[in-house]
């Protein structure tokens, strides 16, 4: 907790005594109503605490639950809460989660998942600079032995790793242009091979 918070809670602490005392005192001759009556405020506000306090970890796992639909060629990704498209690939055999980012060039993975997918930072040469949002970046030049999306293989698929730090991985269009077709229709994302 932060020193504001702790405040604000020290604040409504006190101030929640002088009301609770205000009230026993001016409702002394009926106190097993009121004490039945204080025990469900009290769990209300414990609820309401306890939502609060574990708001962030809600926010983060419904974010990334979305619908990935699959049929032959066509794969169609719905808009997760968080306003993006994710999908998951499989990179040397381990599924890495990608953000789908039109905007960037190139497949960027993030030393993280490069190395869940057996490339060892210590490998990497970073050689190369890529201008982000958040400024210049350092970047490795990779090639991914297999990558795989809906049952098809590519080989040998050219990729970067940033040496910035990244929320997640990111499908540029040197991948996405192995698609024929790509279409955002609302809130969906299709993809047709």
């Amino acid at each position: 907790m932060t020193a504001d918070s702790i405040a604000s809670l020290i604040y409504l602490s006190l101030l929640g005594t002088v009301i609770a005392g205000y009230f026993l005192l001016a409702n002394r001759h009926r106190m097993g109503k009121i004490a039945q009556q204080g025990a469900i405020w009290a769990l209300i506000f414990i609820g309401v605490a306890a939502g609060a306090a574990l708001w962030d970890d809600i926010r983060s796992t419904s974010a990334s639950l979305q619908s990935v639909y699959q049929q032959g060629d066509r794969i169609e990704v719905t808009r997760s809460p968080d306003g993006h498209y994710h999908l998951t690939l499989g990179v040397n055999g381990t599924p890495v989660e990608f953000l789908v980012d039109t905007g960037a060039s190139e497949m960027v993975l993030s030393v993280q998942d490069a190395e869940r997918v057996g490339i060892a930072h210590a490998d990497l040469r970073f050689t190369g600079r890529a201008a982000t949002a958040n400024g210049t970046v350092q970047t490795a030049r990779i090639t991914l032995d297999r990558v795989e999306l809906g049952g098809q293989v590519d080989r040998n698929v050219p990729a970067q790793v940033s040496g910035g730090a990244m929320p997640a991985s990111l499908l540029g269009m040197t991948y996405l242009s192995r698609f024929a077709s790509l279409s955002i229709t609302g809130d969906t994302l299709t993809l047709i091979r």
